[in-house]
């Protein structure tokens, strides 16, 4: 009998790694976190955080080794401004993070939610403390946006996702400035049927820089009679061309297996927003929210990523 070829992605044991009960202040959840490395080398997970209202702000947690001993700001790091910011009056949700090195600035893009529907709206910061906001950049209904951390043939790029009826699929936009996004294209399509990500997809984590590629982790949902289920997928796309796709697995890589993923405010939820790379450029840690319920790790090898993704038949593009 031969044994099933290893997961790409190893559970952090004592798993989920923050909860409700550790934050400082009464909050209901807390899930889907960015990340970043910070210049000394700590980890910052900006994490969404659900109050007893139903809206959601940012609080930051650092750590030395993106593991144990979080930090956690004493009050949210930052808050929805309904005033001078409409599009936040129900909270804002879902960040992610990407280190833009030529403007020395840590970009946040996340989704604003008001009645007009969810948003992407971007913010800067150099130090997760003073933070400026450039407001809406993607209009309703859009979210699940994730930048690259450079210029592409002189211009900023993004991945998002625009819905269209019922159906969500990843496109992607240019700007010049960070301020004007344009040149919309769809990079990538929901499948259709009995596919795990049939229907509805979207940027996980911002796109991961390789010498193959730019590695994307991304999220499908599969609606069955039982509700839905999110999991998490893998593509390729053309370092210079991102709009070209040049590998996509058709396996989902990982799904909710533990019980923390399949019981908590919503069943059946792996959704990362943030990663940080190992001081090897291969090592793997990618946070993600646990049932919209708490926050758990799991790590891979890039290296093997790549190589998962080099055995995929092109038809499944």
């Amino acid at each position: 009998m031969h044994n099933p070829p290893a997961e790409l992605f190893q559970r952090y044991l004592p798993n989920p790694i923050l909860r409700a009960e550790n934050w400082p202040y009464r909050v209901n959840s807390v899930f889907n976190p960015a990340a970043t490395l910070l210049a000394d080398g700590t980890t910052l997970l900006l994490c969404r955080v659900e109050d007893r209202r139903g809206h959601s702000h940012f609080c930051a947690a650092r750590s030395a080794d993106g593991r144990v001993n979080w930090q956690i700001d004493a009050s949210p790091t930052l808050r929805p401004d309904p005033e001078h910011h409409p599009e936040e009056l129900w909270g804002i949700e879902d960040p992610r993070i990407t280190y833009l090195a030529e403007l020395e600035l840590y970009a946040i893009t996340y989704t604003a939610y008001s009645p007009d529907g969810p948003a992407v709206a971007l913010a800067v910061t150099r130090d997760f403390k003073h933070f400026v906001r450039y407001g809406v950049v993607m209009p309703p209904n859009d979210k699940d946006a994730g930048r690259f951390p450079r210029r592409i043939n002189g211009r900023w790029a993004m991945l998002h996702r625009p819905v269209s009826g019922s159906s969500a699929h990843m496109w992607i936009s240019y700007s010049a400035d960070l301020h004007t996004w344009g040149d919309r294209k769809q990079i990538m399509e929901a499948r259709v049927g009995g596919w795990w990500d049939a229907n509805k997809i979207g940027l996980s984590v911002p796109p991961i820089e390789t010498e193959a590629g730019w590695l994307v982790v991304y999220h499908g949902v599969r609606r069955h009679a039982a509700g839905l289920t999110y999991r998490v997928g893998l593509a390729l796309f053309d370092l210079e061309s991102p709009d070209k796709c040049l590998r996509r697995g058709a396996e989902w890589v990982l799904a909710p297996e533990a019980p923390y993923e399949k019981s908590g405010d919503v069943d059946n939820v792996v959704f990362p927003c943030g990663y940080t790379l190992g001081a090897d450029g291969d090592q793997l840690n990618l946070y993600y929210g646990a049932a919209d319920t708490s926050i758990a790790l799991v790590t891979a090898s890039v290296r093997e990523m790549l190589r998962w993704l080099e055995g995929q038949d092109s038809s499944s593009l």
